[in-house]
């Protein structure tokens, strides 16, 4: 089955919904099967003056989270804002970007949404699921779902809950004490407890990790220079 359909357009809405709940099948649901050694942020900023899009990936060496680098591709906007299809929008760019890596990344973190989406298929579920490597989504928003506010300090969570199953599909995560929270989901190959501990362990001085901090600051740098 294809990520990504040949053509699509606004009127497709239903098809690409219903693309997006036929690739929801393909994603796995697990813990990490290794320590990861390389860690990389993803996100796409735009130049709306001339309708084209930069999407960067940023590369970090892990434990010790050094910034290694970023690779980055820009690509017109062809499709346009519509809650919860953002993938058929970004991920031509990122998958451009992603090829130009040198060095692959063993965990990726997406500013996006995984599986804390209607369909259980956002952003970083198809990345992670076209590149078929371990994703985070890793967001500043809520998107879907039902939680409790976490507690107020650096490492409390609490569960993010489908609000028509109960399943758990995500965690509000604070990463600095008394800011706002981010909402992690798995995207792919990775679990809830997962995307905890990764938020944390790469969000070490500010409440956005750092993979996904750089990867928005040069993205939004990049898209001002076209």
């Amino acid at each position: 089955m294809k990520v990504l359909p040949e053509h699509y357009e606004v009127a497709d809405i239903r098809k690409l919904e219903a693309l997006q709940r036929a690739l929801a099948q393909k994603v796995i649901l697990r813990p990490l099967e290794r320590v990861p050694q390389w860690i990389a942020g993803a996100d796409v900023s735009y130049h709306r003056e001339s309708n084209r899009m930069v999407g960067v990936f940023t590369l970090f060496s892990f434990p010790d989270l050094r910034y290694r680098g970023l690779e980055y591709a820009v690509e017109e906007v062809t499709f346009p804002y519509i809650p919860g299809l953002l993938s058929f929008r970004e991920l031509p760019v990122l998958l451009k970007a992603f090829e130009k890596l040198k060095q692959k990344p063993d965990l990726i973190l997406a500013d996006a949404q995984g599986i804390a989406h209607p369909r259980r298929f956002g952003l970083a579920s198809h990345l992670g699921v076209a590149l078929d490597i371990p994703t985070i989504g890793c967001a500043k928003s809520k998107l879907y779902g039902q939680y409790r506010e976490p507690g107020p300090k650096r490492g409390d969570y609490s569960e993010l809950y489908d609000p028509k199953t109960g399943e758990v599909i995500g965690a509000v995560v604070r990463t600095r004490d008394r800011t706002q929270p981010l909402f992690v989901s798995p995207g792919h190959r990775v679990s809830v407890e997962d995307c905890v501990a990764y938020t944390l362990k790469t969000a070490v001085k500010y409440r956005i990790p750092e993979p996904t901090r750089l990867a928005d600051k040069y993205s939004r740098r990049l898209a001002h220079e076209l």
